[in-house]
């Protein structure tokens, strides 16, 4: 049986205002068409639902069993209104990220405070992964999306370049390197480093470059993180090479950052998972990251 649910509220509002002329009236029909939908809902469930005494219809046993259902029904419906609602409004969407730790630190908390500001009530789920686990998390559908420095080992997303841009060198201020305008292999011959560890993609195309020139660097302290690479060399621990977005994070008065050259490439791609869109969330929230991108690279590189 398929009755269209505006019967249902007819006869809903006719069980509380006792005439059918008083539901009309709450409803903005007319009398004969409140009638004849009442007629429809018997003859479709077989049963009588009101007896007509004097103007006024008295509900049978059937219609008061009825009405019982009839009001779990619009509350069920007020439910569904009141979730449509809370979606449009974001309040019960989220958006699951997975970023590398040089976004994952100090920009995606910026990018999400901003987003936050327009959609205060939205869920966000910020996971810190080094790149080859952001990986794994998009291809597996962890996450809405993620942040990862390329090259990738994985398949089962959707890639694009977030942002492709470079190194820079962290130097101490008042460190004799700090009045150099750009920093080359040469100038980090006799110079402590503090440097990335071996597992690091980056490491290995640095050392390339060193070799290039011939250099040997003194890198006496190591670490898997840009983040506490810079805090030891705000410390006097030695020069170091960054990426630009913790270069803009760690914005001190004990550090000075200097192009290097010959150039080591930073590219960061955006992963989304490959069987499924974007939600409007998800893509908002991109949006900041891409905004404050361009904010931090114009920042650092100018």
């Amino acid at each position: 049986m398929t009755v269209n649910p505006a019967i249902y509220e007819a006869f809903q509002v006719i069980m509380r205002s006792g005439t059918v002329s008083g539901a009309a009236e709450i409803l903005g029909r007319s009398q004969p068409a409140v009638s004849r939908m009442i007629d429809k809902l018997e003859q479709s469930l077989g049963v009588k639902l009101f007896e007509r005494r004097r103007g006024r219809v008295v509900p049978t046993h059937a219609a008061h069993l009825l009405l019982d259902e009839v009001e779990k029904l619009f509350v069920s419906l007020a439910s569904l209104d009141d979730f449509g609602r809370r979606l449009e409004e974001g309040l019960e969407q989220g958006v699951g990220i997975a970023c590398l730790p040089a976004l994952g630190l100090d920009f995606m908390p910026e990018v999400i405070a901003r987003f936050c500001r327009e959609r205060p009530q939205a869920r966000v789920a910020l996971n810190v992964r080094m790149s080859v686990s952001v990986e794994k998390w998009v291809a597996t559908q962890q996450v809405d999306f993620g942040l990862a420095e390329t090259p990738f080992l994985l398949s089962g997303f959707r890639t694009r370049i977030f942002a492709d841009t470079v190194y820079v060198a962290a130097i101490p201020a008042g460190h004799p390197l700090a009045g150099e305008e750009v920093l080359r292999p040469e100038h980090l011959r006799d110079h402590r480093l503090v440097g990335w560890a071996v597992t690091v993609s980056a490491r290995r195309t640095f050392d390339d470059i060193m070799q290039g020139a011939g250099i040997a660097p003194r890198q006496v302290i190591e670490s898997t993180m840009s983040a506490p690479i810079c805090n030891m060399v705000k410390r006097g621990l030695g020069v170091a090479i960054v990426d630009p977005f913790t270069a803009w994070a760690y914005r001190d008065p004990g550090l000075v950052y200097r192009p290097f050259r010959p150039h080591l490439p930073c590219r960061i791609a955006l992963l989304q998972p490959e069987t499924r869109g974007p939600s409007s969330l998800a893509t908002e929230l991109i949006g900041q990251a891409e905004i404050l991108r361009d904010e931090v690279l114009a920042t650092v590189l100018e």
